[in-house]
């Protein structure tokens, strides 16, 4: 085998997903207690405490107790290289969620046992089952009062059309909570509260007719062998394939908040969890062990280190070995690269690397020269697929308060709209600057991001629009041509995104319907791939 090969077998790349509140940001901090990749793991919930969570690194993410940005985090575990991305829960970020969901291998799914499947799972759900992604379930908040675990897994089963396998089983919950059993291991795993440093090895108690668990946990252990002899029965044996493919998940139970039944998981995502597979580019399928370095621009976060105004692309690596210094070029624009100080990450904390194999998440530093989308390679002409940009749900209209401070304005909102946190459209007449969300707490965080990071006071108000369509002309209905006389005949409500794609804006879909039928040759899109502008007809 070789190195590239053994190196891309050792890499595993998962997402977390979640609706708000399960618990996400917690698993992935004690994940990477556990892993070894930090010692104290951080508060996400104590506002005013020194320690905030290490993926939750924006100021309004501290303050609010929330992810409103995609984080990525790599460590080292069992011989194992795992990428981590805790991606924001919250529906108003989805955009951010199902970009990162592009660069990943597997998911892990976390439910609030208490709350079940929830809208936001549902949601991002829908979009691994049309990856086909592999995804591990874990039932969180065990220690709390909760559903019963039989009718959390049927809730899974009938909600998300996935066959579910019991990894391990609870032995009761709340304020009775004793444990997990380990089906797998034939051994229960003792619970123990409150500990947010790793201790020493659990107890841990062998066998399902051990008398010693029976002595000690009474009700409980009877009731959980009762529901383990249902669950032999009742579901069928774990499928490798069948999980690779999206249609099963192993589930795992625990309370994250207390360290509890996250080392399953880590063992979990180490021993199921695939390799780096092979990406589709437009061209053609790249397979990870192929000699030369490809790579996808997935992310582009702004102000990471706000002393010094950075952006870093984050790329998914498709291919081949990187190495610190080597020639890239930029696809879409045929520049060239020489990337000197690329960075791994542990949220906010980076450390400079000098290489990187597939399925690796590196940080490019970049001023402008990369976009959402764009395809790195030593050469070769390949675009990669997938990156999706929907049209936004709300439009803002944006201001600056102070008039001498329009240039910040500008530039700020520049690479904020790089970095897809929020659309930006420059209306072709006109001079006010417009928005696109897909919720409000989008222009929230944008308007505190220009305060705070760029010194400007936004005010970001009502406007006459509730739908956008990005606009296209095949060449054989008159391609660029017939696109100009459409975007000069509709100059009052056409404008352009970050990448200078054309845009209408209207006030109704009905006014849509209308301008689709007096301009039949013109193309209205509510999804657009990425910089290169493959294009999805209007939904």
């Amino acid at each position: 085998m070789s190195d590239i090969a053994q190196q891309v077998q050792r890499r595993r790349t998962f997402a977390i997903i979640s609706h708000p509140d399960a618990g996400k940001t917690t698993l992935t901090e004690k994940l990477l207690l556990f892993s070894g990749a930090i010692n104290i793991a951080g508060s996400v919930k104590a506002r005013k405490a020194a320690r905030h969570a290490t993926s939750d690194w924006m100021e309004i993410e501290k303050q609010r107790g929330i992810s409103v940005a995609s984080s990525v985090m790599q460590m080292e575990y069992r011989d194992c290289v795992i990428n981590l991305l805790d991606t924001p829960g919250h529906q108003d970020f989805s955009e951010d969620t199902y970009r990162v969901l592009t660069a990943v291998d597997a998911a892990l799914m976390v439910i609030d046992a208490g709350n079940g499947v929830e809208p936001q799972t549902r949601r991002l759900l829908q979009v691994c089952r049309a990856r086909n992604t592999p995804i591990l379930t874990f039932v969180n908040k065990m220690d709390r009062e909760v559903k019963a675990p039989l009718d959390l897994m049927d809730e899974i089963e009938r909600e998300l059309g996935m066959t579910v396998v019991p990894f391990t089983w609870p032995v009761g919950m709340g304020k009775t909570f004793r444990g997990v059993y380990d089906r797998r291991e034939d051994q229960m795993r003792v619970f123990a509260a409150g500990e947010d440093r790793r201790g020493g090895d659990e107890e841990v108690l062998a066998g399902l007719d051990n008398a010693e668990s029976a002595r000690r946990f009474g009700m409980e252990w009877s009731a959980a062998k009762d529901e383990l002899e249902l669950v032999e029965g009742a579901s069928p044996a774990f499928d490798k394939q069948a999980f690779l493919d999206g249609h099963q998940t192993p589930m795992l139970f625990g309370s994250a908040v207390n360290n509890f039944g996250v080392r399953e998981v880590l063992d979990a995502l180490v021993d199921l969890a695939p390799s780096p597979g092979a990406k589709a580019a437009i061209q053609r399928t790249v397979e990870p062990t192929e000699p030369k370095f490809t790579g996808v621009v997935f992310k582009i976060q702004a102000n990471m280190d706000p002393a010094h105004r950075d952006r870093i692309a984050f790329v998914r690596c498709a291919s081949g070995h990187f190495e610190r210094g080597m020639r890239l070029k930029v696809v879409r624009s045929g520049k060239e690269l020489r990337p000197n100080t690329v960075v791994s990450f542990l949220s906010q904390r980076r450390e400079l690397l000098d290489e990187a194999f597939a399925g690796d998440i590196i940080g490019i530093p970049n001023h402008g020269v990369l976009q959402l989308g764009d395809t790195l390679t030593e050469g070769e002409a390949l675009q990669f697929t997938g990156l999706p940009f929907f049209a936004p749900e709300i439009i803002r209209s944006v201001e600056v308060a102070d008039p001498l401070k329009t240039k910040q304005l500008r530039a700020g909102l520049t690479q904020l709209g790089e970095e897809g946190a929020i659309q930006v459209f420059r209306p072709i007449a006109g001079t006010v600057l417009l928005l696109g969300a897909v919720g409000q707490l989008q222009f929230e965080v944008v308007a505190h991001r220009l305060e705070h990071e760029y010194g400007v006071k936004a005010r970001i108000t009502g406007s006459n629009y509730n739908v956008t369509r990005w606009v296209t002309c095949a060449p054989e209905d008159g391609g660029e041509q017939e696109l100009k006389r459409f975007m000069d005949a509709n100059a009052h409500r056409v404008a352009l995104d970050a990448v200078d794609a054309p845009t209408v804006l209207l006030d109704h879909m009905a006014t849509l319907r209308a301008v689709e039928a007096n301009w039949p040759k013109i193309r209205f899109h509510a999804m657009r791939e990425h910089a290169g502008l493959v294009f999805h007809k209007s939904m």
